[in-house]
């Protein structure tokens, strides 16, 4: 089942497409601009789950970005942006009351620490995958965000090239989706 959100008529659309059917290594484009990316290791996937590794397919709302304040510049966008702080996080336990939003750390149940040392999430752009409404147990966390050096799979993820991820945040709107093809 592909999850798709209200998409804005006329909406320009960021398309992600692998390089084979099981591949973490693929292509996006916008308008005129193209760029390698990486995704899930397990690929893409339609029933994605929590923990999966697999990139989920469908059509997505660019939500928000953020950025660490302390090694970047606000990054130029039409997004609504904001500055991560060290104790931000993303729960990531299904049975709990924010799975799939954000929180701070401390935090007594699972979520990943969104002020990162390996520099993944130095910028990262929100999906709406799996938020209205959020349904336990079938994702969270699904960003876009910085590869890793090497460009390694993602957890499930969709991630660029710093440079490239700055400069796909300068051209896109509020009404830009992305559509993670099969």
């Amino acid at each position: 089942m592909k999850t798709h959100t209200c998409i804005p008529q006329g909406a320009l659309k960021i398309v992600v497409r692998s390089l084979s059917a099981h591949s973490p290594r693929g292509v996006l484009t916008y308008g005129s601009l193209t760029f390698p990316c990486v995704l899930g290791r397990s690929g893409r996937r339609a029933g994605k789950r929590e923990g999966d590794g697999a990139t989920p397919l469908g059509t997505f709302a660019l939500r928000r970005a953020f950025y660490r304040p302390d090694l970047l510049m606000r990054p130029r966008t039409r997004l609504p942006v904001s500055p991560l702080r060290p104790f931000d996080g993303w729960c990531d336990a299904p049975q709990d009351r924010n799975y799939n939003r954000p929180v701070q750390h401390p935090y007594p149940a699972s979520a990943e620490h969104m002020w990162r040392k390996d520099g993944l999430y130095d910028l990262v752009v929100v999906m709406s995958y799996n938020d209205r409404p959020r349904i336990s147990g079938r994702g969270s966390a699904v960003f876009m965000h910085v590869a890793s050096a090497g460009l390694k799979p993602t957890e499930g993820c969709i991630a660029l090239a710093r440079p490239h991820l700055l400069r796909l945040l300068q051209a896109v709107s509020r009404h830009t989706v992305v559509e993670v093809g099969s």
